[in-house]
């Protein structure tokens, strides 16, 4: 397919004639018209084949993927949460009394089996005494080749700290306790 695409290409180019300005021995410039050589021609009809290609292949490859459900706890009121893979948003939950369950698909980049996790949010709650608490949540962590798991996105210490486990394979997924440097946001 490319070597039929590229001799269309060249046989094309062959006839093609660009327009250039010659100068004359008195200085006097000259719009005429000059033909380039067949293998100047060829040679840039691959590069205008070529250029693209490359630019789509320089775009990482997807190789897997891993789901993360994440689910209302019966105290939780609401929740609105970003899970960033690779430094990079990769989803958002907004949970309500409406919309208990979310599960998304997370895309993994191939030639990588190790990858940087935080999860950040804000999580409503009722307290037993009947009043609602906001409760900023972040963390951080690593998955170990992730394709293929399931991840259950997990709050605790009464809803501060929050992080992925796959409950088949917990070993799977490492946390770090604290706040996860991609829930930092800049304030000015």
């Amino acid at each position: 397919m490319l070597l039929s695409t590229l001799s269309i290409v060249s046989n094309m180019a062959a006839r093609v004639r660009f327009p250039v300005l010659a100068r004359h021995a008195t200085g006097y410039n000259h719009p005429m018209i000059k033909t380039y050589s067949v293998a100047g021609r060829r040679l840039a009809a691959l590069s205008a084949i070529l250029l693209p290609l490359g630019t789509a292949c320089a775009t990482p490859a997807l190789a897997g993927q891993f789901v993360v459900v994440d689910e209302k706890a019966p105290q939780e009121i609401s929740e609105v949460s970003r899970l960033y893979v690779d430094g990079e948003l990769a989803a958002t939950f907004i949970l309500d009394s409406d919309t208990t369950r979310k599960a998304e698909t997370i895309q993994t980049v191939a030639g990588r089996v190790e990858h940087t996790y935080a999860l950040c949010g804000e999580i409503v709650i009722r307290t037993p005494e009947g009043k609602t608490e906001t409760h900023n949540v972040s963390s951080a962590g690593v998955l170990h080749n992730p394709d293929g798991h399931v991840f259950q996105a997990l709050g605790s210490a009464n809803f501060t700290d929050f992080y992925l486990i796959d409950p088949n394979d917990p070993d799977v997924a490492r946390h770090h306790p604290g706040h996860g440097e991609a829930c930092v946001v800049a304030t000015s």
